[in-house]
C-alpha cells in the first residue's frame, strides 16, 4: 500500500505548533507556496537566495512577521483572487469577529506593512498594532500573519 509522504511544512507545522517556521526549499512553485502558506510557515525562501535574504527571513519569522522570497512573490501574485464557494463564505464569517479598527488593522498587514508601519499609517504605536495583530490572529484561529491575509483575500470584497 502506498502513502503520499506529508510534506515538509504540514510535518514542521504539526511537530512545532506554535513556532515560526521558514520552509528553504528549492520548489517556488504556486502550489508549494499555497500549501506552504495554508500550513502555516511564516517564512517561505528559495534555496538559491542569497543568505543574507535567509537571514533577514528567519529574523522577520522571530519578529512575528512573515517573510516571502522576492523571487516568488509572482507566484503569490497569481493566487491573489478571492473564493466565492464555500471557503470564501467562511471567511466572510470569521472576519465579522472583528471590530472595524481590527479590520483597518489587519487591511495593512494584508499590504505586507511591518507594525511599525501599520502604527505610522493609522497613527498608532508599533506595541499598540502588536496587541491588534495578537487579538486579530486569535479571533481569527490563525498562527501567523500571512494565513491572516489569506483569510482575507479569501472573503473578497466584502472583507
Amino acid at each position: 500500500m502506498s502513502r503520499r509522504p506529508a510534506s515538509a511544512a504540514t510535518c514542521a507545522a504539526a511537530e512545532l505548533a506554535g513556532t515560526p517556521v521558514v520552509m528553504l526549499t528549492a520548489f517556488g512553485d504556486e502550489e508549494n507556496v499555497r500549501l506552504a502558506l495554508q500550513q502555516g510557515v511564516s517564512g517561505f525562501v528559495l534555496k538559491s537566495c542569497e543568505p543574507d535574504e535567509l537571514i533577514r527571513a528567519v529574523r522577520a519569522a522571530h519578529a512575528g512577521q512573515a517573510y516571502l522570497s522576492p523571487a516568488v512573490t509572482r507566484h503569490v501574485l497569481g493566487m491573489v483572487s478571492f473564493d466565492t464557494g464555500e471557503r470564501g463564505r467562511d471567511a466572510a464569517r470569521r472576519l465579522a469577529a472583528l471590530t472595524p479598527r481590527e479590520l483597518d488593522v489587519l487591511r495593512e498587514v494584508a499590504e505586507g506593512l511591518s507594525n511599525v508601519e501599520v502604527g505610522r499609517r493609522l497613527h498608532m504605536s508599533e506595541a499598540t498594532v502588536k496587541t491588534y495583530v495578537s487579538r486579530i490572529l486569535t479571533k481569527l484561529g490563525c498562527a501567523n500573519r500571512v494565513q491572516a491575509a489569506l483569510l482575507l483575500r479569501d472573503a473578497g470584497p466584502q472583507g
